[in-house]
């Protein structure tokens, strides 16, 4: 549900960027800037999560000690490996709506306003 979630806000705010984008590319900014430009900003996103989301297992992890199965509650491999698959996932989430913004025409987009 996080990458769906991911996906759509990333998706809106890079529709809602598409001339600023097309500006970018006529003014000569490459595919790859234009790329790192909306992956930074998912990522930017996914961190915040990652780091709430940590601290809050952290502290819940006490309360969830009768359901866990041969984990301990405080165990750092389980959190590093559900963060960076987190953090993989929206990674790819964030490409998508990268990779529609790029496949704008900047003329199209720009003589709709």
């Amino acid at each position: 549900m996080a990458v769906i979630g991911l996906y759509g806000v990333i998706a809106y705010a890079a529709s809602q960027r598409t001339q600023e984008i097309c500006v970018r590319v006529a003014l000569g900014a490459t595919r790859a800037n234009i790329l790192r430009l909306i992956a930074a900003e998912g990522l930017w996103i996914v961190a915040a999560g990652v780091v709430v989301g940590l601290a809050a297992a952290l502290a819940m992890a006490r309360l969830v000690r009768s359901l866990l199965f041969q984990v301990a509650p405080h165990d750092p491999a389980v959190y590093a490996a559900v963060a960076g698959l987190l953090a993989l996932v929206a990674f790819a989430a964030t490409l998508l709506p990268a990779r529609a913004v790029m496949s704008v025409d900047p003329v199209e987009a720009l003589r709709r306003e």
